[in-house]
């Protein structure tokens, strides 16, 4: 696995765009009243955007192979996520205002700078997150944009917000890496303090129009996910969505992230939890396999 990591920098603003904050201050001649109403211009400009997906809150993004869809992709990361996962290794991407403002035409011409790359390896774009969903309008437009030059395109996704994934934006999309984080309500509760059904009603909608390609992917939590009854329920629900679903990730816990929880101030309640051990990840594999799914 090959990585390249691009923090975002300076927020963008495309051509013709008002900027915004700071450089308002320069306005030649702006008094009181001419500036308060240059700011009002520029946030409801900024607000229009937004709304038109023409700009979106990005925590980072990254050059990968092996990891997040097939092939060499270009994976960036969203701001913003309706789940407080109790593992999540990148806590730091759940509040929206912790990301930077960058326009969908500077992202999708980094996706044709490496365009040869990822049609060599069968490559593609991958909009993560936090959430993707949380932002619709602008992963629609990265989408619609990705596939009019000829790119693989993929989000990963809780499917808590699926509602939001429109049958014009799955159109654009060729995989769906849909994390299911429990088969029990009240663990998934206890997981990300949401609700289990929205997950479950997207994988069955998703499975039902066919025509997207889906991976599953579940965290292996001791002591929070790893019971037999839970993974089992799990492996039931992932089976019955059909052919769509050509792979299942078991990942294993780790504590990559405990310092980015302990950096940002918050409670991490899974300091003590220790990875999985080998036999344990087999045996919900086997799990898994005893459905007849493809696993890793």
């Amino acid at each position: 696995m090959s990585t390249v990591i691009e923090p975002v920098g300076a927020p963008v603003v495309e051509l013709g765009m008002p900027l915004i904050g700071g450089a308002l201050g320069r306005v030649q001649g702006a008094g009181t009243d001419g500036l308060e109403e240059a700011e009002s211009e520029t946030r409801s400009d900024k607000l229009s955007a937004v709304r038109k997906g023409k700009i979106g809150s990005v925590h980072s993004w990254e050059l990968v192979t092996a990891v997040d869809g097939p092939g060499t992709r270009l994976t960036v990361f969203l701001a913003g996520c309706p789940l407080r996962c109790l593992y999540c290794h990148n806590p730091d991407t759940m509040e929206m205002r912790r990301g930077t403002d960058v326009t969908a035409k500077e992202l999708l011409g980094r996706v044709k700078r490496y365009r040869g790359v990822m049609k060599a390896t069968g490559g593609g774009l991958t909009v993560s997150g936090g959430e993707p969903l949380m932002q619709p309008a602008f992963v629609k437009r990265l989408m619609r944009g990705a596939k009019e030059i000829g790119v693989h395109t993929a989000i990963d996704t809780s499917g808590n917000l699926g509602a939001l994934c429109t049958d014009e934006m799955l159109d654009d999309i060729d995989l769906v890496l849909l994390d299911v984080k429990s088969g029990d309500p009240d663990t998934y509760r206890k997981v990300t303090g949401r609700e289990l059904e929205p997950t479950l009603q997207f994988g069955r909608r998703l499975a039902a129009r066919g025509d997207t390609e889906v991976w599953i992917r579940f965290v292996l939590v001791p002591g929070l996910t790893d019971d037999v009854e839970n993974v089992e329920i799990v492996a039931q629900y992932v089976a019955s969505l059909g052919e769509c679903v050509t792979r299942v990730e078991v990942l294993p816990f780790h504590q990559m992230g405990r310092d980015k929880w302990v950096e940002l101030g918050m409670t991490y309640e899974l300091e003590d939890t220790q990875p999985p051990s080998p036999e344990l990840v087999e045996r919900v594999r086997d799990q898994f396999r005893s459905r007849g799914l493809q696993v890793f």
